[in-house]
């Protein structure tokens, strides 16, 4: 059984897309008063929330109704592809996966829409390690709550 794999989910939303990949790119301190299943962010290491590899923010939030615990960075953002990607590690994810980097892109449709793209590169420690299917689900989850959250504000 491979040990690498990458997972991938594409949800419509409502928001104009620059609206929803500001909020994901600028204001991801907000997050857990907005997602219901975000309970806590901190900066942990850094100055800034939303500088490229320079700051480490610790997570907790749930996945398949387990709280989780991790840190990430920023490793990229282009705000002309609108897309982000983060790297996560150390506590929950360290034990299951030796790496874990999400790719998250805002897509303007042909047909006038808009998605979020979410997509986990990730890497086991073992083969007795699932895929992190879960994610997909939380990721529906919080697209949606952040997506009624712009469509507010």
């Amino acid at each position: 059984m491979a040990l690498t794999g990458k997972l991938s989910t594409e949800i419509a939303i409502h928001s104009p897309s620059a609206k929803f990949f500001d909020f994901l790119a600028k204001k991801l301190h907000h997050v857990q008063n907005v997602c219901e299943r975000v309970h806590a962010t901190k900066l942990h290491e850094g100055d800034d929330w939303h500088s490229v590899g320079g700051s480490v923010k610790h997570w907790t939030y749930v996945i398949d109704g387990k709280v989780t615990t991790c840190k990430e960075t920023i490793e990229s953002i282009n705000e002309e592809k609108k897309t982000a990607v983060y790297k996560l590690f150390d506590e929950d994810i360290d034990q299951h996966y030796k790496a874990f980097k999400l790719v998250f892109q805002v897509i303007d449709n042909n047909d006038g829409g808009t998605s979020a793209k979410w997509t986990i590169e990730y890497e086991k420690v073992n083969d007795d390690v699932e895929a992190p299917y879960g994610y997909m689900e939380y990721f529906d989850k919080f697209t949606k709550d952040i997506d009624a959250h712009v469509l507010e504000a």
